[in-house]
């Protein structure tokens, strides 16, 4: 049942125009920041320093194709995920959906499953561009995996969160500008909170800003501790939808 409602969810992206504008344009941004960062790499690396004081062409492309195109994700997703719920609130077809065949969970997770479906098939050409640097060089793949790894529980955070959002009104454009306003604070949260390093209050704004859960990622490194954090993070989302779904169902 859930891949049935995911495979409905990502034929309804492909069939909207926005979607396919969407993909364009986070495709484009990507492939000219790969471009971009390939003709600065032999503008930086063609003798201007010594060897020895030289980037790896991995971590110096990378850098340019992770750096300003994931931000764009925070204007995509608030879009993609929008009409989610709150169309189906809006069409008043939510009713139809509480009488089928599905429980709430099988709902929350396979439209949940179908929205990643779409943007991982966004970072599966990102990786495939990226790893045409191997025609020419010697790419370091474990530091491409990290990067990509990051993003896609960076970009499935943000569809779970969303997701919460388009379930709490009948309209889609409201519910993505709190979904925006709400990633907007959760990346940059730490900035704004000032006062010592080991206060309580910068801990916990530490902890809760997405882009400190990400930048190990950006470095090539894996942390099982950063890893946790996504995930519990999509799973209270999602856990938070069902409830909110199960309340509406309740009152009728």
């Amino acid at each position: 049942m859930i891949l049935n409602v995911a495979r409905k969810e990502l034929k309804s992206v492909f069939a909207s125009p926005m979607g396919w504008v969407i993909l364009a344009l986070l495709l484009s941004a990507f492939g000219i920041f790969f471009i971009h960062g390939q003709n600065q790499y032999f503008e930086v690396m063609s003798g201007a320093i010594r060897p020895a004081e030289r980037l790896g062409v991995t971590s110096f492309v990378c850098r340019s194709v992770f750096g300003i195109p994931t931000y764009m994700m925070l204007f995509a997703i608030p879009l993609l995920s929008m009409r989610l719920i709150s169309e189906e609130r809006r069409s008043q077809t939510i009713t139809f959906l509480f009488s089928g065949p599905l429980s709430l969970i099988d709902i929350v997770v396979g439209k949940f499953i179908g929205l990643v479906g779409f943007l991982t098939i966004l970072l599966v050409f990102v990786g495939i561009m990226l790893s045409t640097l191997n025609f020419w060089a010697d790419i370091d793949f474990g530091y491409l995996v990290s990067n990509l790894l990051g993003l896609w529980l960076l970009v499935a955070s943000f569809s779970a969160l969303g997701l919460y959002f388009s379930s709490l009104t009948a309209q889609p454009v409201v519910a993505a500008i709190f979904t925006f306003v709400a990633l907007v604070g959760l990346m940059i949260i730490d900035f704004f909170l000032t006062g010592d390093d080991g206060s309580l209050l910068r801990n916990v704004a530490n902890y809760l800003s997405l882009m400190r859960h990400f930048q190990p990622f950006a470095r090539g490194l894996i942390d099982t501790a950063d890893v946790a954090y996504f995930l519990l993070f999509i799973v209270t989302f999602l856990t938070l939808t069902v409830r909110r779904l199960d309340a509406d169902r309740l009152r009728g």
